[in-house]
C-alpha cells in the first residue's frame, strides 16, 4: 500500500502523494470502468436491466472496504480487481432472466481479456458468420459437411489466424470430422496446429461445424478468463436481497413466464416476523388510490407493501415514480419496505428500476442449478421432520430430482413434451408436505399413493395432453419407488451412473453431492437420446450470439 499521509504535510507532498496513490491504483479504476460500462450496456438488451452510476460508485466503495489490507502492492491491486468484478457479476446476476446470464459473463470475459486478447474480425466473425456471397472456389470435399458450412470455412480461411484452413479441410477432412462426432465437441483437441488457436478462434470454427456446442465453450471460455465461479450465478435470495435495501429502496421482482414471487415473499416476511404488518395489492384500474395509500400508512408503521403486476397499471407509474423520489429516510419509519413486480416493461419508471434493488425470480436453466435453488430453502430441520427421517430424505431428494427434470425438459421444445406446462415450486412444496404426512400416518410407504398425487394431482392437474399424462408418471415412477429406499446411492437414475440419491443426511452433503454435477446434462439425463440436444443447443447458441451482435455492434 501507498504510505499514508501525516497529520501535517506540504502542499506539494500532499498533492505528490496523491498523484501517486492515484498512478497506483489506476489499473483498479481501469477494471471498474469496463465492469460499468459493461453493466450500462445491458439495458440494450432489456429495458428493465437499468443501474445508475450512483449504484455502482456504492457497490465497488463497498467492494474496497471489504479486501483484506497486504503490504504486498501487486498482490492488493489484484485482489482489488478480483473482488469488484465478482461481487459486480454476483449482483446483476441476481437482475438477470437465466438466458442473459452467460450473456453477461461472457461479455465481462471479453471486456476483461486477462488472458486472451480477442481480434475483432474473429469476435464479428463468431457471432455474424460469413456475410457475404463466397467467391467461386473449390467444391465441398467432404461429406459431413454442408455446403453452407464449407462456405463457412472458405470465408473464415481470409482472416489471417486460419490462413490455410480450407487447404487443410481439403487433404485431411478427416481429421476434423473427430470433432464433428465427438458428443462433447467442445471439449475434443483439434487437429495438427488448428490446435494452438486461442478459445475464441476455435469457438470460430466450432460455429461452422458444431453450433451446438457454442453456449458450452462459450462456459468454458468464462471459466477460463475470469474462474469457475463465474458460470456459476448465485441463486435466488430473498434475504440477500433484503440486505442490500434500506427503507427508501425499493426491492423490484422482474417477472416471467410462470413465476410468482408472492408466495415466498410471504414465507420470508413470516419469518423477518413481518407477517402482519405485510400487505399486498395486484395492481390495474382503479387500484392506484388504494396502492398510494397501502404506502403512506405502512411508511408511518414500519410495514412492507407489495405492489403486484406493476405492468398493468402503466397510467399509474409517473405516480409511483413521485412517491419513490418523495420517500425521506429519516422521515420514513425503518422497517418500511415497498416491493414491486413487474413483467419486462417499458412504462416502468427508470429512476426506480436505477436505484432499486433488482431480482429474477424465474426457474434456473439446467438440471444442476434447479437443484441447488430447491436445497437452497431446504435446512437439517427440514429434512429431520418426519418420524421416518431416512426415508424422508431419499425421497424428497427423488421429488427434488423430478422436478428439476419435468421443468428442464421443457427446453427441448416437441420431444420433451407435446405442450410446454408452467409447473412452479408450489407443485413440489404440495408433495413434500404429502410426503411428510403419509411417511408419518403409515407403516410401509405408500409409493401408489405418493406417485398418484404426484403424477395425477399435484404436477399432472395441469397437464392435458393424453401421451404428457404417461410421461409424467413414468419419470415419477422411475425415481420414488422401492429400489431408492433399499439400494440407496446404488441405485442409478440415468445411464451414465451420474445421477443418483447420495447418501447424505445433512443438506450440506446433498449440495456437495449437487455441486459435483455436470453444468450442462446430456439428454441421457431426461431419458433421451443425444440427439435431442441438438437442435435446442444450436438455437440457444444462435439466439444468444444474435444478443452479442445487437450489444456489441449496435454501434
Amino acid at each position: 500500500m501507498p504510505p499514508k499521509s501525516a497529520v501535517k504535510m506540504p502542499y506539494r507532498s500532499s498533492v505528490s502523494l496523491l498523484i501517486s496513490f492515484s498512478e497506483w491504483f489506476c489499473p483498479v479504476a481501469f477494471r471498474a470502468s469496463l465492469l460499468f460500462f459493461c453493466v450500462v450496456d445491458l439495458a440494450n438488451i432489456e429495458p428493465m436491466y437499468q443501474y445508475s452510476l450512483q449504484w455502482f460508485q456504492a457497490l465497488i466503495a463497498m467492494g474496497i472496504q471489504e479486501v483484506p489490507a497486504t503490504n504486498d502492492k501487486s498482490k492488493r491491486l489484484q485482489d482489488l480487481s478480483d473482488h469488484i468484478t465478482y461481487l459486480i457479476y454476483e449482483n446483476v446476476s441476481r437482475s438477470l432472466f437465466e438466458r442473459h446470464k452467460i450473456l453477461f459473463s461472457f461479455s465481462l470475459g471479453l471486456k476483461i481479456q486477462a488472458k486472451h486478447p480477442v481480434d475483432h474480425q474473429e469476435l464479428r466473425f463468431l457471432l455474424t458468420g460469413p456475410t457475404g456471397e463466397a467467391a467461386v472456389g473449390e467444391a465441398n470435399p467432404t461429406t459431413w459437411l454442408s455446403d453452407k458450412q464449407w462456405e463457412g470455412i472458405r470465408a473464415l480461411s481470409a482472416l489471417p489466424a486460419f490462413a490455410g484452413l480450407d487447404s487443410f479441410f481439403l487433404e485431411n477432412s478427416e481429421a476434423f470430422k473427430v470433432v464433428y462426432d465427438a458428443g462433447d465437441a467442445h471439449e475434443e483437441p483439434f487437429p495438427d496446429r488448428w490446435n494452438d488457436l486461442t478459445p475464441i478462434q476455435k469457438m470460430c470454427i466450432l460455429r461452422l461445424i458444431r453450433s451446438d456446442k457454442l453456449i458450452d465453450a462459450a462456459v468454458n471460455y468464462v471459466a477460463s478468463e475470469l474462474g469457475q465461479r463465474f458460470v456459476y450465478p448465485p441463486t435466488f435470495d430473498l434475504a440477500r436481497s433484503y440486505k442490500d435495501s434500506t427503507n427508501v429502496t425499493p426491492l423490484i421482482f422482474i417477472l416471467s413466464q410462470g413465476s410468482d414471487p408472492a408466495a415466498s415473499l410471504m414465507s420470508f416476511a413470516k419469518g423477518m416476523n413481518m407477517g402482519r404488518r405485510f400487505e399486498s395489492i395486484a395492481l390495474g384500474q382503479g387500484q392506484g388510490a388504494k396502492a398510494r395509500k397501502l404506502i403512506e400508512e405502512a411508511c408511518n408503521r414500519g410495514g412492507w407493501v407489495l405492489l403486484q403486476n406493476c405492468h398493468l397499471a402503466a397510467s399509474w407509474m409517473t405516480e409511483l415514480e413521485k412517491l419513490c423520489d418523495g420517500l425521506n429516510q429519516e422521515e420514513v419509519h425503518r422497517d418500511f419496505r415497498l416491493w414491486l413486480s413487474s413483467m419486462p416493461s417499458r412504462d416502468f419508471p427508470v429512476s426506480i428500476l436505477q436505484n432499486g434493488v433488482k431480482m429474477t425470480n424465474e426457474p434456473p436453466t439446467g438440471l444442476r442449478a434447479n437443484l441447488l435453488r430447491l436445497y437452497a430453502s431446504i435446512d437439517d430441520r427440514t429434512l429431520d421432520s418426519s418420524k421416518k427421517p431416512e426415508e424422508f430424505r431419499k425421497l424428497l431428494f427423488a421429488f427434488c430430482f423430478f422436478h428439476a427434470i419435468v421443468q428442464d425438459r421443457r427446453k427441448f421444445g416437441p420431444i420433451g413434451w407435446n405442450i410446454q406446462y408452467e409447473f412452479t415450486t408450489e407443485d413440489l412444496v404440495v408433495c413434500q408436505r404429502q410426503l411428510r404426512i403419509f411417511l408419518d400416518s403409515y407403516d410401509e410407504v405408500p409409493y401408489k399413493v405418493l406417485i398418484f398425487l404426484g403424477a395425477k394431482i399435484n404436477y399432472g392437474g395441469r397437464v392435458t395432453d393424453d401421451h404428457d399424462k404417461r410421461l409424467i408418471e413414468c419419470i415419477l415412477q422411475s425415481y420414488v419407488n422401492e429400489h431408492l429406499i433399499e439400494e440407496g446411492s446404488a441405485y442409478k437414475f440415468s445411464s451414465s451412473g451420474l445421477y443418483y440419491c447420495p447418501d447424505a443426511t445433512d443438506q450440506a452433503g446433498f449440495v456437495k453431492y449437487i455441486q459435483s454435477l455436470p453444468m450442462n446434462p446430456n439428454p441421457e439425463a431426461f431419458g433421451l437420446h443425444e440427439n435431442a440436444n441438438i437442435n435446442f443447443a444450436q438455437i440457444e447458441g444462435m439466439v444468444i450470439a444474435d444478443l452479442f451482435v445487437f450489444e456489441l455492434w449496435r454501434k
